[in-house]
């Protein structure tokens, strides 16, 4: 007998809330099989999701790896061939910073047939979550989303420093000491305003506000912990009172563990 092969589908997560899955997500999910989710990913709901899939929790926390990436993807391959519909769920975006695209690989030199449904990045929504738009007409055209996984390097810091808008660091609390330090060297001003957004769209979502010279104390005092998004640029000046405008437009903003900085001009 012949087993037909089944095929691999890589979903975005969003942020956590499963309000937040696309349309495609969804039905991909009410079709599986087998569903490997991670731990970013909105699992809690999965059950109800994905109810005739066997699922497999194959999450990686902070220095914690239970199943290496290798093994993952051999798992994707192995149950594709046995003719399942399998979902690679993961959180946010499966192509950024997710190592989508090694697991698509993977797939492709199997033979397996692979599609990417598209999430909702943590690197935009949560900020937006706590009140921070990563652009604005009046305080940044332009934002760059860094990976603070791993140490910067001083000329990707160097870089950084000088570009301008907003930057956005997902993974980046551990080296926040490293990033803050090494920007301010490469000459971003000390005052340059700073949020950390802990556990998005949660029920502990908080933000703790501060700048590039007083974050590192305001972070250690709140304990922030991850999973955290990191928003420098003058775009954080929106979620603490500073423009009547893009506040008001913007719901629900996280509660601060800072005071409000005082309002600034147009």
């Amino acid at each position: 007998m012949t087993i037909r092969t089944g095929s691999v589908t890589l979903v975005g997560g969003g942020p956590g809330d499963p309000e937040l899955l696309t349309v495609a997500a969804v039905r991909a999910l009410a079709a599986a099989d087998v569903v490997l989710y991670d731990r970013l990913a909105p699992h809690e709901t999965l059950a109800e999701l994905a109810p005739g899939a066997r699922l497999i929790d194959v999450g990686k926390r902070p220095g914690h790896h239970p199943i290496p990436q290798d093994e993952i993807e051999r798992l994707l391959v192995m149950h594709a061939l046995e003719g399942a519909n399998v979902v690679r769920l993961k959180g946010g975006d499966p192509f950024v910073f997710g190592r989508g695209g090694e697991e698509v690989e993977a797939c492709r030199r199997a033979g397996v047939p692979v599609r990417v449904v598209p999430g909702v990045t943590s690197a935009i929504s949560v900020p937006a979550a706590a009140g921070i738009p990563v652009t604005h007409r009046t305080a940044s055209r332009m934002f760059t989303v860094v990976s603070g996984h791993a140490p910067l390097s001083p000329a990707e810091l160097e870089h950084l420093a000088g570009l301008g808008g907003t930057i956005v660091i997902l993974m980046g609390v551990t080296n926040l000491p490293s990033i803050t330090s090494g920007l301010a060297r490469f000459g971003m001003d000390a005052d340059m305003p700073v949020a950390i957004v802990e556990q998005g769209y949660s029920t502990q979502q908080r933000t703790t506000f501060g700048d590039l010279g007083t974050i590192l104390t305001e972070s250690a005092r709140a304990g922030v912990g991850s999973p955290a998004v990191v928003v420098i640029g003058d775009v954080v000046r929106l979620a603490r009172g500073g423009d009547a405008d893009a506040t008001a437009a913007l719901a629900g903003a996280a509660t601060t563990t800072a005071p409000a900085a005082p309002p600034v001009g147009p």
